[in-house]
């Protein structure tokens, strides 16, 4: 019987080598074979900051600061910048978004007291005032020199497109000098944190 020749050689018989390529997924160490790889975590550079959020009613910390005098008042004092501005007699407002400063001005023949404020301005307020809620009276010192502050909490207007309304904290400082009573009332949601700019403005009253 004659041998039976192959058809191939021996070279055809070795198994092919399969070369990975670059879209082959590497494997992270520690990574159980079939699984993701664990994508890297971005590193921040050094001279990365992360991006301020203000809650509502937050003023910025970059907010600008301008002179107002009122027409023929005897005084001064540094609003926002940019702010909407209403007036009506001796009363400006100064609102933007959800904050709002007050500032008016009276002739009066005495200075305010703890005792004078707390019999007269509080009736007036918790009668203005929706919600209105007295937390404390008393004497603060500013450049300008002492002041009566008044603080209290109270319902905003209700916004005319959603109807929410916003629960508000007020600080009101009078002021007193030469017989002029100056009321310094600054407003906005008690979840605010507006320490710093309501300061800015209650230092900067300045009598002429």
């Amino acid at each position: 019987m004659a041998a039976l020749t192959g058809c191939g050689s021996a070279a055809d018989l070795t198994p092919p080598v399969t070369t990975a390529t670059a879209s082959t997924a590497t494997v992270t160490a520690g990574t159980a074979p079939g699984s993701a790889p664990t994508p890297p975590r971005a590193t921040p550079s050094a001279g990365s900051q992360a991006t301020e959020v203000n809650p509502p009613g937050d003023i910025p910390d970059s907010q600008a600061f301008v002179s107002f005098t009122p027409t023929g008042a005897p005084f001064s004092v540094k609003v926002p910048e940019g702010w909407a501005r209403a007036d009506s007699g001796t009363t400006t407002r100064f609102t933007d978004k959800l904050n709002q400063i007050e500032v008016t001005w009276t002739p009066r023949a005495a200075a305010p007291t703890t005792a004078t404020v707390n019999s007269a301005d509080v009736p007036h307020l918790r009668a203005a005032v929706p919600m209105f809620s007295s937390k404390s009276v008393s004497t603060v010192t500013r450049p300008a020199g002492s002041a009566i502050l008044l603080t209290y909490d109270g319902d905003s207007a209700a916004n005319p497109v959603t109807g929410k309304v916003v629960r508000d904290a007020f600080e009101r400082y009078v002021f007193y000098h030469g017989g002029t009573r100056v009321d310094l009332t600054l407003s906005g949601p008690t979840n605010a944190d507006n320490v710093d700019p309501w300061r800015a403005v209650t230092d900067s009253l300045t009598w002429r």
